[in-house]
């Protein structure tokens, strides 16, 4: 077998590869065994037919196509591994000499991994936010654990916002009532926004045994029905903070002074800050790399990438009841809009990996088992399902590969991150140690 590489672009090459016929000899053999098998001849046994009676009965013809299909694939990557390209889709192939008893040549256009230039990797320049936790931070977490200890008091009065009601609540479509569209004895907080447009509007001003309508926006099957609610308010509750003090401080925490819880929540405020720091270090790196470095991409690798994030997107939508057209009016964009950003957005991952795969190359990064372990944990955790469930499914799917290439690309970006001048706004430099070690110790 010869073959030869040609560029095409950054991202595509097309292999031509020869070969002799005397080299599709076991791809013969296979394609008269395998046409064998399917004919009836009487006096032959199913799969025994001599190749000279195969020809007579289907062709030399059906055979000689048999056998190019079988030898292509493989022929081809032959082709690829002496070229040493990394190819990234299915090649199109096309034969382009082939007789009985005569070479065979096809060529196999496909996209392949870009070479990337790397920049030099030590102490590129990261800045973060400074750290900053202000009197009014405190107040505010202060104030949010006092309201954990809030207490519930029923007022004989018109709700206002701030208020705890206990409510009956039923939706209509177009007049019809909604299949669990009605909600009885439940809880809500006035003003908190979180359960249907109109809602809070609606119930200020009306008490116990009071009721309202109001138009409600309705989503998924409903969306192009007019929604129509009715509320009946069954009890109203005033909310009432503790006073925060001394005492408040030794009910609501170890400390006997509220100085000293104080305290605490900024010392707790600023580890948080460290940590968003850290985690900002990260996104900036890879901004900088990203900045740093020409990352052509192959159009159909793009366009695939899209095309299966929308198929994606339509199967949950579809799963929830929803069309696209009433998530495009939920997210408040055009289908124009909804189409640059997805693009943009996998413009930017393929690159982000396409640079990350360099380094780890370059660098010649490999993963540990307990690695791989502590990724199959994580993600089965956000996933809510157990690490033995999520990492049979990725055997099961074939996307281990895929697991490995994910925690490499970590890896190349920590290592980065680890060989970073990394400083605050005000120069001062930050020590990446110190956050993983605040990080550990938020995690107890």
């Amino acid at each position: 077998m010869k073959s030869a590489v040609e560029t095409l672009s950054p991202t595509r090459v097309k292999l031509t590869v020869e070969v002799d016929f005397d080299e599709l000899t076991p791809n013969l053999d296979s394609a008269y065994r395998k046409v064998a098998g399917q004919i009836r001849i009487p006096g032959f046994r199913p799969g025994k037919v001599p190749p000279r009676i195969v020809d007579q009965r289907v062709g030399r013809g059906v055979v000689l196509e048999e056998a190019v299909n079988e030898a292509i694939p493989q022929f081809y990557g032959q082709a690829v591994d002496e070229a040493q390209v990394r190819v990234l889709s299915q090649p199109e192939i096309e034969v382009t000499q082939f007789g009985d008893g005569e070479q065979l040549t096809f060529t196999a256009e496909v996209d392949v991994r870009p070479t990337i230039e790397l920049p030099e990797l030590d102490n590129l320049p990261v800045t973060v936010d400074d750290i900053a936790v202000s009197d009014e931070d405190v107040e505010e977490q202060l104030k949010s654990l006092a309201d954990r200890f809030a207490t519930l008091t029923t007022v004989e009065r018109p709700a206002q916002d701030g208020d705890f009601v206990t409510i009956d609540l039923a939706i209509t479509a177009d007049g019809e009532p909604i299949e669990d569209g009605v909600a009885n004895g439940l809880s809500y907080e006035v003003g908190s926004g979180n359960l249907i447009d109109g809602l809070d509007s609606a119930l200020v001003g009306l008490a116990a045994d009071e009721s309202a309508q109001f138009d409600a926006p309705l989503i998924g099957a409903y969306a192009d029905k007019a929604g129509r609610a009715s509320v009946t308010v069954k009890a109203v509750r005033e909310k009432h903070l503790p006073t925060i003090d001394d005492d408040f401080a030794q009910e609501a925490s170890e400390f006997d002074t509220l100085d000293e819880l104080r305290g605490d929540l900024r010392t707790r405020l600023e580890r948080v800050r460290r940590l968003e720091q850290g985690m900002q270090a990260r996104d900036k790196m890879l901004e900088t790399l990203l900045s740093k470095v020409d990352v052509p991409l192959p159009e159909r690798v793009v366009d695939a990438e899209i095309e299966a994030r929308g198929n994606n997107l339509e199967q949950q939508l579809a799963a929830n009841g929803l069309t696209l057209d009433a998530y495009l009016a939920s997210q408040n964009e055009t289908q124009e809009e909804h189409d640059t950003h997805v693009k943009a957005d996998v413009e930017r991952d393929l690159r982000t990996q396409f640079v990350l795969d360099a380094i780890a190359a370059k660098e010649d990064l490999s993963i540990e088992e307990a690695e791989l372990t502590e990724y199959i944990v994580r993600r089965a955790s956000r996933l809510g399902v157990s690490p033995d469930d999520y990492a049979n499914q990725l055997v099961r799917s074939g996307t281990v590969p895929l697991a490995v290439a994910d925690v490499l690309r970590s890896k190349a970006l920590a290592q980065v991150l680890e060989r970073a001048a990394v400083a605050d706004a005000s120069g001062r430099e930050i020590d990446l140690k110190q956050l993983e070690a605040d990080a550990a110790a938020a995690a107890q």
